[in-house]
């Protein structure tokens, strides 16, 4: 019999068979992890399998690759105090989606999971949507596909980092990239070393260039592209604060197909 306990972020609830439920949680220990749950869409445990909530639980199952079931129990739940912001609440949802179908199953990553508990904290703050952003970097970096923001690519002024190749992902500096800024994706003020502005302009700046190597990089071989609920995050964004394509803010999403799926 193979059986473990720990603790885990709900990532998602599909229904299985009358009653049940597959769920899948970001857990501190085990990684992304399946299992069924018995009486999952009950009314009962509707409200603790909802994606977001901290749970938890216990995984048993008589062989180790098989699905297993879940036995949980809340411990938390986040977006219930997120519930009068709906802005707040998708970028809840884009971060679960984005777990969900990006992490390898039963990969252990433990930085990934206190990172994804800090943002939920973070949220129900003012300075959210920096944070966000960065933890889509966090995402990118844990997964492989670093980006280098600290210094620029063509040997230019540090101090003037303004963009980012989309081929090699590394930074260039305003002088080095003004011949092919039409090209190059805009690093937002906060990202930059040094910090700055984490204005609505600048996370918006910040949730294209994520979004653009989430896509081309991360789910790039997935059918579907990007996850509906991080497409759905960016679109509310956009709508919410008033800013929506602009033509300064580098690469189109004509050029790069991005935000197109359907």
């Amino acid at each position: 019999m193979e059986q473990w306990r720990d603790q885990g972020i709900v990532l998602s609830a599909r229904p299985h068979g009358e009653a049940g439920a597959v769920v899948h949680l970001l857990t501190e220990n085990h990684g992304r992890h399946a299992g069924y749950v018995r009486g999952g869409r009950s009314s009962r445990l509707r409200g603790v399998l909802e994606p977001g909530s901290l749970v938890s639980a216990s995984w048993s199952s008589r062989v180790a690759d098989q699905l297993g079931a879940y036995v949980v129990e809340q411990e938390r739940h986040p977006a219930a105090g997120l519930m009068q912001d709906p802005l707040k609440l998708a970028a809840l949802l884009s971060a679960c989606g984005l777990c969900d179908a990006a992490l390898p199953e039963r990969e252990s990553h433990p930085g990934l999971f206190y990172g994804f508990m800090a943002l939920i904290e973070t949220l129900a703050g003012e300075a959210w949507g920096a944070a966000y952003t960065a933890w889509e970097l966090a995402l990118l970096r844990e997964l492989g596909f670093g980006i280098e923001l600290s210094k620029c690519a063509a040997g230019g002024d540090p101090a003037t980092l303004t963009w980012v190749s989309p081929k090699s992902g590394r930074a260039v500096s305003a002088e080095a990239g003004k011949l092919y800024k039409d090209r190059l994706l805009p690093i937002p003020a906060f990202l930059k070393p040094g910090g700055g502005d984490a204005s609505a302009e600048e996370v918006m700046k910040g949730l294209r260039l994520t979004g653009y190597f989430l896509e081309h990089w991360v789910f790039v071989h997935h059918s579907n592209g990007l996850p509906e609920d991080r497409l759905r995050f960016e679109e509310r964004f956009a709508r919410y604060t008033g800013h929506g394509d602009h033509p300064e803010s580098g690469i189109s999403r004509e050029l790069t197909g991005y935000g197109t799926q359907g």
